[in-house]
């Protein structure tokens, strides 16, 4: 038996052998066969790359030319704001940590590319059903920087991944960490952890703090929607998640760091470094031209040519509107406030956008990144929602105080004038019958047109959103009332034509897209019409070109914020005036500096255009019968203007209303 025993197990191990033998045959040509297909790749899509290896330069800075409507004129190069080279040993070592943590924190124990990245993005995107994680490593994010196209395909991925090992191979990862800071994008236009520390912070990277650090890396990710001007809180929140892989990763320890640091939270100062422009406004546009090509391409290393939208005249026209309306209307204020404008083509293109009055003193982009309460500037949007049910310009409403609940509105000079039609309580921007309008519609109705015409913030619904209580920014408004300009039909601003390479290959191009309409177009023909009425005989007056135009002024509570908003036939301007701090200006309305910057923007906006109707309504409407109709627009003035007492009352369905007299009152 135990011979027997003792054969069996000869050939139990026999068999063992035999099965791991082949096992290892297998694995052997299957790894023969793995290195013929990888190599048959590398060869495949490496034939192109040698060339581009043999012009590795990584002092090289990245060129972004952004180039007026004309296509010639430069609004800005970019190649020459990427601040200087720094090395990664030169830098506090949280600095290039902060980045290693959040992008890629095996970066010291792969050849490139990383596996298991790769492996684990897989599974986090599996899970969430969508791209939620990238499994690219800093070293392929730097070859796709020095050497590709933004293209999203196969070729370009296997071809990153191949210059990823040579990079790994020429190179050591400090040279490899220190290219990739030096050229990565972080917002702002800025390039480089140099021009990314001195538009944020105001100082060099050398003296970063960690909370600063972790700031700046946090925003790879998306420049743009993460900035600390655009949105504080997401920055802090990102800045903190930077900070908690930091920690997890090992490269700090956050119980020392607390011991450790001197700094409190980030505030970014913006202030300005290597700005060749003087005061020039078009910066703010270029800058934000830049971030949308970024979100369009993704992040490339070429050299760029972008054409833009931007008509350069109506820019400079613009800048100086804003520069002499300010000194003009704040000729006596000790401390001169900020304006910000935006005009838009009817189909949404950007010819004009005003980010403050001084580049050079903040770069914070008040016509896109500024959230400001409209004031009457939002009561288009009431009238809107009421035309929209059925209610017409000649319609009347009662100006009279209304309490509802604790909230009691008032008109700003406390005179109340009884039943007015609905142009007129338009024109003089009287604000209980705007009120007394949201009750009647719905306060959820006046959100809901306001939000479909383009304002994409949250509105309280309560009835002071009537009033424009509701923070927006001028860019918003702008689009809102193109859409009310299209007669519905939305439109979304855009500033970029197209985007080349230094190949002359085209990356992006601009194509419209037609759009269904938001908002009924017989209700935006008649708000038109009653928004000429603002500047014809109510609070506009002062926006008046000499051609017909349609808007709303709007001052908010305690003249914090004074606006025009309004449109030719052939454009639409968005102008607001007001301090950063949201101070007080001394008896400023939107019917005064912004509604002379209008003027002159508009004006030169509609030159060398022929001058077209912008609706066909007319403002009274089913108002006061075929009598007042057969008596002519200058026979309505009359009737309703009159001369103080002596203006004879109207009367529709029974109801007398008031007549409205001396309109030069009213400012808001």
């Amino acid at each position: 038996m135990a011979k027997r025993k003792r054969h069996d197990d000869f050939d139990d191990a026999s068999r063992k052998s035999g099965f791991f033998g082949a096992f290892f045959r297998w694995m052997f040509v299957l790894a023969i066969w793995g290195g013929i297909v990888v190599g048959g790749v590398v060869l495949w899509y490496g034939k192109d790359l040698i060339e581009l290896t043999r012009k590795s330069n990584f002092e090289r800075k990245r060129s972004v030319v952004v180039l007026a409507n004309d296509g010639q004129t430069v609004l800005a190069n970019y190649g020459e704001s990427s601040g200087k080279r720094v090395k990664v040993q030169d830098l506090p070592p949280y600095v290039g940590n902060a980045v290693l943590a959040i992008e890629d924190r095996r970066f010291y124990y792969h050849l490139g590319v990383d596996p298991i990245g790769l492996l684990r993005a897989a599974v986090m995107n599996w899970r969430q059903g969508r791209i939620v994680q990238g499994g690219s490593t800093i070293t392929q994010q730097l070859a796709k920087n020095l050497f590709l196209k933004p293209d999203r395909t196969l070729k370009r991925k296997i071809q990153e991944a191949i210059l990823a090992v040579w990079l790994e191979i020429k190179y050591t990862k400090e040279e490899i960490l220190t290219s990739y800071l030096n050229r990565v994008y972080f917002g702002a236009g800025a390039y480089g952890i140099d021009a990314a520390s001195r538009v944020y912070f105001d100082k060099t990277p050398e003296r970063l703090t960690l909370e600063e650090a972790a700031m700046l890396a946090g925003l790879l990710k998306a420049p743009s929607r993460l900035s600390p001007e655009v949105n504080p809180d997401r920055a802090i929140e990102r800045m903190n998640m930077v900070l908690t892989a930091m920690e997890s990763s090992g490269f700090i320890d956050v119980k020392k760091e607390e011991e450790d640091k001197n700094s409190g939270k980030p505030t970014p100062p913006r202030k300005p470094f290597s700005l060749r422009s003087n005061n020039d406004g078009s910066r703010y546009f270029a800058d934000w031209v830049l971030d949308r090509a970024n979100e369009l391409i993704g992040i490339s290393g070429a050299d760029l040519t972008i054409v833009t939208t931007l008509d350069h005249k109506l820019e400079r026209v613009a800048q100086e509107a804003v520069r002499s309306s300010i000194d003009t209307f704040f000729k006596d204020a000790k401390r001169k406030p900020q304006g910000a404008v935006v005009v838009l083509e009817r189909d949404g293109a950007v010819r004009a956008m005003i980010g403050g009055t001084n580049y050079r003193e903040s770069q914070f982009n008040r016509a896109t990144q500024a959230l400001r309460q409209p004031g009457s500037s939002f009561k288009p949007f009431v009238y809107l929602a009421a035309l929209e049910k059925g209610w017409r310009p000649g319609d009347p409403i009662e100006d009279a105080p209304i309490q509802l609940g604790s909230y009691a509105p008032a008109n700003h000079d406390g005179q109340y004038y009884g039943l007015v039609p609905l142009s007129s309580a338009m024109a003089l921007s009287l604000n209980t019958a705007a009120v007394r309008m949201a009750v009647e519609v719905g306060i959820d109705a006046v959100i809901d047109v306001a939000h479909r015409a383009g304002i994409k913030g949250e509105i309280v619904p309560n009835y002071s959103a009537a009033l424009g209580t509701a923070e927006v920014s001028v860019i918003e408004m702008a689009q809102a009332y193109a859409t009310i300009a299209n007669y519905g039909i939305p439109t979304e601003p855009y500033g970029i034509v197209s985007i080349r390479d230094s190949e002359n290959d085209v990356l992006y191009k601009h194509e419209a897209q037609p759009q269904p309409p938001v908002i009924d177009g017989d209700a935006c023909r008649r708000l038109i019409a009653m928004m000429q009425e603002v500047v014809t005989r109510g609070t506009g007056g002062r926006a008046y070109p000499g051609f017909p135009v349609a808007g709303k002024t709007g001052t908010s509570s305690d003249y914090r914020d004074t606006w025009f908003v309004g449109m030719s036939g052939t454009a639409v301007a968005a102008v607001w005036v007001g301090h950063d701090d949201n101070t007080q200006m001394r008896k400023q309305y939107g019917g005064n500096a912004p509604a002379e910057i209008f003027r002159q923007v508009i004006k030169t906006a509609q030159e060398g255009r022929p001058i077209v109707a912008m609706t066909d309504a007319d403002p009274y409407e089913m108002s006061f019968g075929s009598a007042f109709a057969s008596e002519g627009l200058s026979g309505v003035f009359t009737r309703i203007f009159g001369s103080g007492e002596t203006a004879q009352p109207m009367e529709r369905n029974g109801q007398r209303m008031k007549p409205i007299v001396d309109e030069r009152r009213f400012n808001n």
